[in-house]
């Protein structure tokens, strides 16, 4: 019998979620894809073959996109075991969550939110040290970011916009029951790793306390280098642009993100 996922991590990038998918790897009810990124719900059938950000091309020629293809990543998947993947673009493409609520109208959905200022220059700051980011400012690569999305740069070049979780999260309640939809904070992960693990292990149904040794750090090979954290002028300019959505998400989640506006 063909198998598809019961579950998905959905974002967002650079939040912690490969080091969530290792982890959760090692749970012996649990399995997880290879490649941790398929990308398969990003389009309706081949993705472009040109033009992009620097890199887009090479990484659209990893999508999984066809349907037996994406199948045969959850071949031999023992019974009474669960299935996913870790595609972080998901939450922030809506289009995605059609094509999840068509496909896997049942599936259990995981995303981890970051501070977006803090996302946003963690992003800008890994696509420099790929050697694919040609601005050097932060500030600049963000008012850049409109042209390039008009452009078609890839997701990963939305710097600003892939953190304005209040509109994909309403978007996403808008098809899926928010009780098949868990929402965890990043600090969560990184200062409680084996608890917040154990939660999604009872999220998802599987036996808690099973997996130690959560990974901290999880760096691509690509990237060779790092730039300084944000600084205050930086986080200044990024902040401005989340301004009207971080209210939002504190509404739908009932957090409290004074210090994402500060």
């Amino acid at each position: 019998m063909r198998r598809l996922p019961d579950f998905l991590l959905i974002g967002a990038p650079k939040c912690g979620t490969s080091a969530l998918h290792a982890a959760l790897s090692r749970h012996p009810g649990l399995f997880l894809s290879t490649p941790k990124e398929p990308k398969f719900f990003l389009t309706d059938g081949p993705p472009p073959d040109s033009g992009g950000g620097p890199g887009d091309v090479p990484t659209w020629r990893e999508h999984v996109w066809q349907r037996a293809a994406y199948e045969a990543l959850f071949a031999g998947v023992p019974p009474g075991v669960l299935c996913g993947e870790s595609t972080v673009f998901y939450l922030y493409d809506q289009e995605s969550h059609r094509r999840i609520r068509e496909l896997l109208p049942d599936a259990r959905l995981i995303a981890v939110l970051r501070d977006p200022a803090e996302r946003a220059h963690s992003n800008w700051a890994h696509l420099r040290g790929a050697d694919l980011e040609p601005e050097a400012d932060f500030a600049a690569a963000l008012d850049r970011e409109p042209e390039r999305i008009e452009a078609g740069w890839a997701h990963f070049w939305h710097y600003a916009a892939q953190g304005r979780y209040g509109e994909q999260l309403e978007h996403l309640f808008g098809l899926f029951p928010r009780e098949q939809v868990l929402l965890l904070r990043y600090r969560e992960l990184r200062d409680a790793p084996g608890e917040t693990v154990d939660r999604v292990c009872r999220f998802l149904g599987v036996e808690p306390g099973l997996v130690t040794g959560v990974p901290r750090h999880h760096v691509r090979p690509d990237v060779s280098g790092r730039t300084v954290g944000m600084v205050p002028t930086e986080r200044a300019v990024a902040v401005t642009r989340f301004a009207d959505d971080v209210p939002r998400v504190a509404e739908l989640t009932g957090w409290d993100l004074t210090a994402w506006q500060e």
